[in-house]
Formats: structure tokens, sequence, C-alpha cells
């Protein structure tokens, strides 16, 4: 028996309105959808793959579930925040006048939701 490396990655997002999720993730977002079904959406991001995976009810997790880096945060948070994207504010957490947060080691991260109200989030590596 033979063992395939694990270099390949998929990772996964659940949704409860697929129709709703493609129209965020391929519009909004402008990522490339290369698969849709009655059970998940597929999309390539690099060497990555994401399914948007059908679900009947989603309680959102309080943490991040996805996220880019991004070379310039600014710009891109603009350009989302044009297409309808609201970023986030925490308590307790110092955040500029835009939500972002600078962490210790110098990248500065966003935040925003999903229509589900999965957190995702950008960052911009220090």
């Amino acid at each position: 028996m033979s063992f395939e490396s694990l270099d390949h990655l998929v990772t996964f997002v659940p949704a409860t309105d697929l129709q709703v999720a493609r129209a965020f993730y391929g519009d909004v977002l402008g990522l490339d959808i290369v698969s849709v079904d009655d059970f998940a959406i597929g999309i390539r991001i690099g060497g990555t793959d994401l399914r948007i995976t059908k679900v009947e009810t989603l309680t959102p997790q309080p943490f991040t579930v996805l996220g880019w880096n991004v070379d310039d945060l600014a710009n891109t948070m603009a350009v989302l925040a044009e297409r309808g994207v609201e970023f986030l504010r925490f308590d307790g957490m110092e955040q500029d006048g835009a939500g972002v947060w600078a962490a210790p080691g110098g990248a500065l991260v966003s935040w925003f939701r999903d229509p589900d109200g999965n957190t995702l989030s950008l960052t911009q590596l220090g």
C-alpha cells in the first residue's frame, strides 16, 4: 500500500443557500467558480480547492473560517466595500477607522462575513 503526499489542500465553507453563496463568492469576491451542483460550489484559488458546501442549518463560528493574504489591504478593502462588503469591528481589539487591526508581528488584518455569517479575513503580512 502506498501513501500519497498530502500536498493538495481542499478547504470547506458551509452555506445554506448555494445561489446566494455563488453570487457572493463569484461576483462580490471575484473568485473563479469551476463547478456547481446540488451539493457544493467548487472554486479554485491557486493550488487550493474551496468547496462551498450545502448545509440545511448553520450556526456560524465565532472565529475566522477562511482568509486570504493580500498585497495591498487598503485597496482590497476599498474594492470589496464598493461591492457591498461591510468590515467588522470587535470589542476589545484596537482597530483603525477602517476596521484594520495591526497584529504584534506587523501584519494588518480585517474581517468580514459571507451571507451565512461565516467570518472571513484579509491579511497583509508585515
